[in-house]
């Protein structure tokens, strides 16, 4: 008998998608919730960084961080999903937090980074996506 700890195959992939999508996904929705909840207190705080005004630019932060990573969580339209949140972190760490410290803008790039991973696992056996799509390759 192999031993399944020592070998390169992995354990079970889809298992492996499930946990990066609750956890990425997670994470970021915890995010974007909080500026949800306190809509009122950080917008006059938001600048315009990119020249659309910072009510639109707030709105589409929240979009991208709350209900695109709520997305993700459940795996629907994933690779989609993943578009606008990697739009936002490339924002935010190369202009809104361009000139500061790595360690400022660290989870900034983490969660650019990770959708990325996202994107291209897709969303695996354990989605909406697959519920909706079917199929074993359609997800």
């Amino acid at each position: 008998m192999k031993n399944r700890i020592l070998s390169y195959h992995p354990l079970n992939t889809d298992t492996a998608i499930l946990l990066l999508r609750l956890v990425f996904g997670g994470l970021m929705a915890h995010h974007g919730y909080s500026k949800l909840i306190a809509y009122d207190q950080i917008l006059p705080m938001f600048g315009d960084i990119i020249g659309i005004g910072s009510k639109l630019s707030f709105n589409l932060v929240i979009f991208a961080e709350f209900f695109c990573a709520l997305f993700i969580v459940f795996g629907f339209l994933t690779r989609l999903s993943v578009i606008p949140i990697f739009i936002t972190m490339v924002v935010a760490f190369f202009i809104a937090h361009g000139k500061d410290p790595f360690q400022t803008k660290e989870l900034a790039f983490v969660f650019m980074t990770l959708s990325i991973v996202v994107s291209v696992a897709g969303s695996g056996r354990y989605s909406v996506d697959r519920f909706l799509f079917g199929g074993k390759d359609n997800y």
